[in-house]
């Protein structure tokens, strides 16, 4: 999972946004309801908050490893329906 990830430095928490993409792009959450690290109800609060088209799956916090065809469903859900100009 490590390589997966990029690095990121303390410089990153001083950066600004003046406009959240989320705000005005559609997105997709795909809950992981057995996540221990980010509570599913809080999951679902955020993606809730960004108007985030939500699917959820029984997996773990690194769902990408454990639900890797969830993942990929969702993304090419997304993908298609970005492509025609809509949200589920």
């Amino acid at each position: 999972m490590a390589d997966s990830q990029v690095p990121w430095g303390v410089e990153a928490l001083n950066g600004t946004i003046s406009e959240p993409a989320w705000r005005t792009k559609p997105s997709w959450y795909l809950v992981a309801s057995d996540d221990r690290m980010i509570p599913p109800p809080l999951q679902r609060t955020m993606a809730a908050r960004a108007g985030s088209t939500v699917a959820e799956e029984a997996g773990s916090h690194s769902i990408y490893v454990s639900q890797p065809h969830a993942v990929s469903g969702l993304i090419e859900q997304a993908a298609t329906l970005a492509r025609v100009g809509q949200t589920a």
